[in-house]
């Protein structure tokens, strides 16, 4: 199951959120041959043709830390409301199916900007 979290994100901004990512045991998880991924979407019905995606960027991938990011011409287009979001790891098994593991998931606050 996933970890749940919220967050609160400027309209306008650039935004990079740091995650280091764990086993259900508390053990690191190694990302190594790992592929992590984000969207964000207003309601689970969405188009994902209008999700916006998070750039993810493994910084130590036997550490487990990845860094989300979204650019401030992202956020921009982002109204005062709230999105959904998750985040999930995919790899292939020895089998070379894909396997997918939700890992984080939650909802979005976005605080509106005066200037946009």
């Amino acid at each position: 199951m996933a970890h749940y979290e919220e967050f609160l994100i400027d309209q306008g901004a650039d935004v990079a959120i740091q995650l280091e990512l764990v086993e259900p045991t508390g053990a690191v998880k190694d990302l190594t041959g790992k592929t992590v991924t984000g969207s964000i979407k207003r309601t689970y019905n969405t188009p994902d043709s209008d999700a916006i995606s998070f750039t993810s960027v493994v910084t130590d991938y036997a550490n487990g830390y990845v860094t989300l990011s979204l650019t401030n011409a992202q956020t921009s287009l982002m109204t005062g409301k709230t999105y959904l979001y998750d985040v999930e790891v995919s790899f292939q098994d020895s089998d070379l199916n894909t396997i997918i593991e939700r890992v984080l998931e939650g909802v979005i606050q976005i605080n509106p900007s005066v200037i946009r």
